[in-house]
């Protein structure tokens, strides 16, 4: 008997098969003297007797398979941080949305410069998703703008749940630029989403002039709104854009253009308009500081979430943000909402539960 070299060894064929009537006689012997010689082929297994062994495939695929909630954890945890994030904004007095921007992305720039030098993914990206980082850094910064303007034009719970139409317009973007399915599961879930911004919003035109209950001035309001709706829209933009991108980008890679396109957004618009002030107290300086931490912290998790989740999905799910908004209200702002604002967040939980456990239980099967 003699024994296996490395070729013979690898182009040996599997025991349990069928042997074909061509074979040199000596090849009925070679599983035989593999065994007693001790010499296995490459990824030969003793356990399951297999080449490679299926346990240690499973084993590795078990480890490596994500968590089926981990996306919509990471979205969860994105729109605390973003509210947090909102009521400072509404906290800080005397300056200009624009700024506080200004200043949330110099903060941001400063942790992700460091991070990008550690990773070693550089400043630019892939050749081929550059345009879609570009389109990224653009749509989202201005997104982030609006928002905060209408965080000071309006009440802090109308213009995050005005800004909450965005799950509509991401279905919509995602399934004509991502093909993704829109089933009837995720009309359901925006059907409640929009009831209950209607309900919290409570339009005039549908409720009556006395029944919206405005603290502020209907020209404010009105501003707020739109800046609300343009940030629902450029948001869900950005949503669709970075599900495009995928893993294929670093998520530090993307805030940095995020980041940078931002501030010289922001730049330009403070130049236009005329409104740089630096914050005379030294309150609103810490709020500055916590909005830029807080919304780099919001914008890891969204960006990580994205990444890992459909672009829709993650959409419906972030509006806990609505919920935070209120809770925020009632304990920092005094402002106790009506029964139509928790009808209204009732329907916005029912949504982002509902959204979760369908998830979980796609998983589980």
């Amino acid at each position: 008997m003699r024994p296996l070299d490395g070729t013979q060894a690898a182009e040996r064929q599997e025991p349990a098969l069928p042997l074909t009537g061509d074979r040199s006689p000596g090849a009925s012997e070679e599983p035989a003297a593999a065994d007693a010689a001790g010499t296995p082929g490459p990824g030969w297994c003793w356990l399951c007797r297999s080449s490679p062994c299926g346990s240690r495939v499973q084993s590795e695929a078990k480890k490596k398979a994500p968590c089926p909630a981990l996306g919509l954890f990471y979205t969860l945890l994105s729109a605390f941080l973003f509210s947090v994030g909102s009521l400072f904004v509404k906290k800080v007095q005397d300056i200009h949305a624009v700024e506080i921007s200004a200043f949330r992305c110099v903060f941001q720039m400063l942790v992700v410069i460091p991070c990008l030098i550690y990773r070693k993914n550089g400043f630019i990206g892939p050749k081929g998703q550059r345009i879609f980082l570009f389109l990224r850094g653009v749509l989202g910064s201005t997104a982030m703008i609006l928002l905060y303007y209408a965080v000071q034009t309006t009440s802090l719970a109308d213009a995050t749940v005005i800004s909450f139409s965005c799950p509509v317009f991401t279905s919509i973007f995602a399934c004509i630029f991502l093909k993704e399915k829109y089933s009837l599961w995720d009309a359901l879930f925006t059907a409640f989403t929009i009831t209950g911004v209607v309900l919290i919003v409570r339009p005039p035109f549908l409720f009556g002039s006395n029944a919206a209950g405005m603290a502020e001035s209907y020209p404010d309001h009105l501003k707020g709104t739109f800046a609300s709706v343009g940030h629902a829209v450029l948001a869900a933009l950005t949503l669709v854009i970075l599900r495009k991108m995928g893993k294929s980008v670093d998520y530090i890679l993307s805030i940095w253009y995020y980041v940078i396109l931002g501030l010289l957004e922001c730049v330009i618009v403070l130049f236009i308009l005329g409104e740089w002030s630096l914050p005379y107290c030294g309150l609103d300086r810490l709020f500055l500081i916590l909005i830029g931490l807080f919304g780099l912290g919001g914008q890891v998790f969204l960006t990580k979430a994205i990444q890992i989740e459909k672009a829709g999905l993650v959409a419906i799910m972030k509006t806990m943000d609505v919920v935070f908004a209120f809770l925020f209200q009632i304990i920092f702002l005094n402002d106790i909402p009506t029964w139509w604002t928790v009808g209204g967040a009732l329907c916005v939980v029912a949504s982002s539960t509902g959204a979760a456990a369908r998830k979980l239980c796609q998983g589980s099967k």
